[in-house]
């Protein structure tokens, strides 16, 4: 009787785990980039236990943010790039080595989802959707660890910031071929079970308008600026907070000459006994994120009173709904080409708004968005 029992039990599981997986594509032996996801996860194993068995201490070195290990496995080889400096990041969030390691190695297949992305990157999550990974061109790394100290230095100041939590950034080189490299991330989307609507916001029209997939169908879509057209995110008292920390995350992301992000967004509507919590101090834990280090930064930080869930820094709390937030895709420079490609675009699309503007037009027009679309 008890075996019977817990074989339900295991069966429920596997069918709630499922229905959690809805339009996501686990990547079984028959896919073509099972191989490539088998080594990473391998790769991803070992390159953990390091930071497990030698724990960096102190604040990070410029060593730290330089430094490279390659780790040899059978057949392949996976670099780790500023590895002490991505393990005082997990560790700050409050997140277990040993928790990483197990969602991201061997345990359980990666999902990979149809991405509305222009990119030829590939997008996969972790087995329990919790950490998202995508593979990046190698100028795009560079730029992202040339921009590492001041990324620190900014969540540092500010623990609550939008911008999404940059886990790890590694390389994958199979026998003598290119080097590949991927970046993990928090997933903004977690956890996934009740999100009924999910957005990619730029804050333009030009190519912002993905056709919804048909009713009834299981393929999970990110939507862009056009479909959200007639809608807005109602916050009540967190609208403030949320207007005031794109200001502060934009003004860093335009001093850094990126443009091209965006901001993510899912809908999850509250339950009944959830609704009304956000004003009560009971109800509401504040999560202690390392930051601040010294009193003359304090004045700086934007704090706000965290929803004690899973993933809490990209949720915030409506009295109908539960939002999804985060900034994403952080490495794209306003350099020559894509001013040439400003220029071609303002005679191609004369008074329509696009993408590849400067990074203080960029930052700004995000923000009137993000104003203009909620109350």
């Amino acid at each position: 009787a008890a075996a019977s029992s817990s074989s339900r039990r295991g069966l429920l599981w596997r069918l709630r785990d499922k229905q959690l997986r809805l339009g996501l594509f686990e990547i079984d032996p028959g896919h073509e980039l099972h191989q490539m996801t088998c080594m990473m996860q391998a790769g991803l194993w070992a390159a953990t236990q390091v930071s497990m068995d030698h724990p960096p201490t102190g604040p990070p070195t410029e060593e730290d943010f330089s430094e490279v290990l390659t780790q040899v496995h059978e057949g392949f080889e996976v670099g780790t790039l500023a590895g002490p400096v991505f393990a005082r990041l997990r560790r700050s969030l409050g997140l277990a080595e040993e928790d990483y390691q197990a969602a991201l190695g061997p345990g359980g297949p990666y999902l990979q989802f149809l991405s509305t992305s222009k990119s030829k990157a590939s997008f996969f999550l972790s087995h329990d959707q919790r950490f998202f990974l995508k593979t990046q061109r190698r100028h795009e790394v560079q730029v992202l660890l040339a921009h590492l100290p001041r990324y620190v230095q900014h969540l540092q100041r500010h623990p609550h910031s939008l911008l999404a939590r940059l886990l790890g950034v590694h390389s994958l080189r199979v026998a003598r071929g290119k080097k590949k490299y991927f970046i993990i991330m928090q997933s903004v989307f977690f956890p996934a079970g009740r999100i009924s609507e999910r957005y990619d916001i730029k804050g333009c029209e030009v190519s912002r308008w993905v056709e919804p997939a048909p009713e009834g169908s299981p393929i999970v879509l990110v939507l862009k600026d056009l479909n959200f057209q007639g809608k807005s995110i109602n916050l009540g008292s967190q609208r403030s907070w949320l207007l005031r920390q794109m200001e502060l995350d934009t003004a860093f992301l335009r001093e850094l000459n990126v443009l091209d992000y965006s901001l993510l967004m899912a809908f999850q509507r509250l339950h009944e006994d959830e609704r009304g919590l956000g004003s009560s101090l009971i109800f509401r834990t504040v999560r202690s994120v390392r930051g601040v280090q010294s009193p003359e930064q304090s004045g700086a930080q934007n704090r706000r009173l965290l929803p004690d869930a899973p993933n809490a820094l990209h949720i915030l709390d409506g009295p109908e709904q539960r939002y999804f937030l985060g900034l994403v895709d952080l490495v794209t420079v306003y350099g020559l080409r894509k001013r040439l490609e400003h220029l071609w675009k303002t005679l191609r699309y004369p008074g329509r708004t696009f993408s590849t503007v400067s990074p203080a037009c960029y930052a700004r027009r995000l923000c009137q968005w993000v104003e203009a679309h909620t109350e």
